[in-house]
């Protein structure tokens, strides 16, 4: 088996089930517009991609009212949303896993680095982490691909073909395809098989477990 020395991990949904926490802040940010959000499927988009994408795509917003709205999105985030989650089940033992055998852990998420940052402390897994790198709150660094370059620069990575980037969304499989990363899609957040295999994902696994056996640990 080939063998990596980054793993670059997703946040949301691959590290951290958050879902709650955002479906609840947007929500709330889309309460500001007059727009009763109780679509489950509307609200679990959110989950994954930029903000200002999901206000755009899934309700129409132009770009100014989609900013708008995740200042509204973020009042209600810092207050309550950020810590409504939990590390997903086996994951402390795989991140121990990894570093124990000298592969270093990355986060590399579309969320604001310092909202990361908290969150990973939080819940006391911040230690495992070599890096942890976000997006920007000017939306200048929001997506994927362009986080997994800055990521690996601040790394001084210069040959992508040993970093794995785990996500559990395309956004995650095409952002490190792009980036000239190996992929691997997790079913246990809030993407589907159809949707990482049609990202073309190079490995997509159930669980904690199947990643510790396909880097062999």
């Amino acid at each position: 088996m080939k063998k990596y020395n980054y793993i670059f991990f997703d946040l949301d949904g691959t590290v951290v089930d958050s879902g709650e926490g955002i479906k609840k802040s947007a929500s709330y940010a889309l309460k500001q517009y007059g727009i009763n959000a109780v679509d489950e499927d509307s609200l679990n988009a959110f989950i994954g991609p930029p903000l200002k994408n999901s206000f755009m795509d899934i309700y129409g917003m132009n770009a100014e009212d989609a900013v708008k709205c995740i200042s509204f999105y973020r009042e209600y985030y810092l207050e309550k949303g950020i810590f409504q989650g939990y590390v997903y089940s086996g994951m402390r033992e795989l991140l121990s896993e990894i570093t124990s055998n000298s592969i270093k852990a990355v986060l590399a998420t579309s969320k604001p680095e310092v909202y990361a940052e908290m969150i990973l402390k939080h819940f006391k897994i911040d230690e495992y982490f070599t890096l942890i790198s976000g997006a920007t709150f000017d939306e200048k660094l929001v997506e994927k691909h362009d986080i997994i370059l800055n990521t690996a620069d601040r790394l001084g990575i210069s040959d992508m073909s040993g970093v794995l980037m785990v996500g559990d969304r395309k956004f995650d499989i095409e952002g490190g395809k792009l980036a000239g990363t190996d992929t691997a899609g997790v079913l246990y957040g809030y993407g589907s098989y159809k949707e990482l295999y049609a990202a073309g994902a190079d490995f997509i696994v159930s669980g904690s477990k199947d990643i510790i056996n396909l880097l062999s640990l």
